[in-house]
């Protein structure tokens, strides 16, 4: 299995790209985050017509995920859970091929003296009492997505001025390990990588791609029954050069599953 994971930041401005790194790499599964789009308006058919079944919720200007997959998924559920305040458009759960894919956009927090912030330590929990329910770390599953996390020093360009900043701060950095840790999910680039330095995102001011002032947020994480069938995992930075590009890349691993 062949899995790839990117924020668009806008669906509709980077669709270009999308469909062109789809029909390069051609990913068995992609997860998208912050989509931006309503669920009308979802590019369905464009997708479609390059084989893929799409999996969505979303919203105007904020939000959103996707999971595009070739073969039609077994079991999709949206958000923690029915109702209200269920996160439907931050967290999707589906199965393909008889692998559970969470794919999530983790709240970023805003500032660490905010509500925001105290929201997202709050996601944290609430994702670990989900992944309780319907998650098995003894099989092979994944979570991937952008989970606006930083895990260690060598993830954040500057770390010793970054101690302050919801992606990096050290309680959310506590509150991701504590979901990371209970079920045994493993970085699956770091695992491959250890002392590589190599971000996912690059805001798009101050030159922060030239200068490569970057962060390492969007993961791909796999239970460890799955973790030791990663053959391949790379950041593919193609992306994130294209023209009119989300501040985001790709980031993609391959299984032998």
């Amino acid at each position: 299995m062949k899995i790839a994971t990117y924020n668009v930041n806008s669906l509709r401005k980077r669709l270009p790209i999308l469909l062109r790194w789809l029909r390069e790499h051609q990913p068995d599964v992609m997860c998208l985050q912050e989509t931006k789009v309503q669920d009308h308006e979802f590019p369905v058919n464009e997708i479609r017509e390059l084989g893929y079944y799409s999996v969505f919720r979303g919203m105007k200007s904020f939000n959103g995920i996707a999971t595009l997959s070739r073969t039609e998924p077994e079991e999709v559920q949206y958000g923690f859970e029915e109702g209200p305040d269920n996160e439907d458009t931050r967290l999707v759960r589906t199965v393909v091929g008889g692998i559970p894919i969470v794919n999530s956009y983790v709240p970023q927090g805003h500032k660490v003296d905010s509500d925001k912030y105290t929201y997202k330590l709050i996601w944290f929990r609430r994702l670990r009492r989900y992944l309780e329910k319907h998650v098995d770390p003894d099989k092979p599953a994944l979570w991937v997505g952008d989970l606006n996390i930083a895990p260690e020093p060598i993830d954040v360009y500057h770390p010793d001025r970054r101690v302050n900043d919801p992606d990096f701060h050290i309680d959310a950095r506590i509150a991701f390990k504590d979901v990371a840790g209970a079920f045994g999910w493993k970085d699956v680039f770091r695992a491959a990588y250890p002392e590589r330095v190599q971000y996912t995102y690059w805001d798009y001011y101050r030159n922060a791609l030239q200068n490569n002032w970057g962060w390492r947020i969007d993961h791909i994480m796999a239970t460890a029954p799955l973790a030791e069938k990663c053959r391949t995992v790379e950041v593919d930075m193609e992306p994130r050069h294209s023209p009119a590009t989300s501040d985001h890349t790709v980031v993609w691993a391959e299984f032998d599953v």
